[in-house]
């Protein structure tokens, strides 16, 4: 197969430390069934689910949307659904000292602090991944008059001066407290790519089809300005963490890669492979 005219990158979980960690970490914390969080924002309706209209900017940052973020963790149909699953699997992790009413061996829905979850996600992924990042910069500068280099992320757009759950003011900017050697590098993740698609932005989301076909379009757009052609569908490669996001990326003609949590230094050495260039010398620091 011939390389990819374009790549495609998801951000969080891919170029930067995954949010789905953050996650992971609270829920070991507090004792709640592992994957249930992540579930419960997925089982969000399409249309009116908290975190999907976050993402597609259809709803502002404040204590409303706050608020039904809580309630979209909260659902006590979604709780028992996911709880019998996981327990038929031997699961734990959960407070189970009292009965509700969802039945007798179901325990209560957990209390999730869904503003403090939500900035400590959003703190986690201001780092780049060791891994992803210098392959991503080495792409690039491989890339010159051979392909484009594009971003496709579910996003949050960010009042100005809007203050975490610490009460300091949220800086989005990447930090690169572990990578000294790049610290002069912009802070901006927009600036890494040839064209930078944020769903908070756009006014559309991952993994509706919509969001792929205008990436499409927009990749072939800087890359006939930049004279290399048009790009269609099956040009581009993409990368994302997030199953569903590639099952309906491959059904508008995308090709894909899969990052598995912890795994980019696999997903780097498949993208070797689709461009045909080394990307990492030796070893990460994963």
């Amino acid at each position: 197969m011939a390389p990819p005219k374009a790549i495609l990158f998801d951000v969080g979980g891919v170029v930067v430390l995954s949010p789905f960690q953050a996650i992971l970490d609270y829920e070991i914390e507090n004792r709640i069934p592992l994957g249930y969080i992540n579930h419960a924002i997925q089982r969000g309706p399409p249309d009116t689910g908290a975190w999907q209209l976050i993402e597609r900017g259809a709803q502002p940052l404040d204590d409303a949307w706050f608020a039904a973020f809580q309630a979209q963790l909260s659902q006590p149909d979604v709780w028992r659904a996911y709880w019998v699953r996981w327990s038929a699997r031997g699961g734990g992790h959960a407070d189970t000292g009292t009965t509700s009413a969802l039945g007798d061996h179901v325990p209560p829905v957990p209390d999730v602090a869904a503003k403090t979850l939500f900035w400590r996600m959003m703190r986690y992924s201001r780092r780049p991944d060791p891994c992803m990042y210098p392959a991503l910069k080495r792409l690039r500068e491989e890339g010159r008059g051979k392909w484009i280099v594009g971003a496709l992320s579910n996003t949050v757009h960010f009042p100005t001066g809007i203050l975490d759950d610490e009460g300091v003011v949220f800086d989005k900017s990447i930090l690169f407290p572990e990578m000294p050697e790049y610290e002069g590098d912009s802070t901006d993740v927009a600036d890494w790519f040839d064209i930078y698609l944020s769903s908070a932005h756009i006014g559309v989301r991952k993994p509706d089809p919509e969001a792929y076909r205008l990436s499409v379009r927009e990749l072939s757009r800087v890359a006939e300005a930049k004279g290399l052609g048009k790009v269609e569908p099956g040009d581009v490669l993409f990368l994302d963490d997030i199953g569903v996001n590639l099952k309906f990326a491959r059904e508008v003609g995308l090709r894909t890669i899969k990052v598995d949590l912890g795994g980019t230094r696999e997903a780097v050495g498949m993208l070797e492979r689709e461009v045909g260039v080394k990307l990492v010398e030796g070893r990460s620091r994963l």
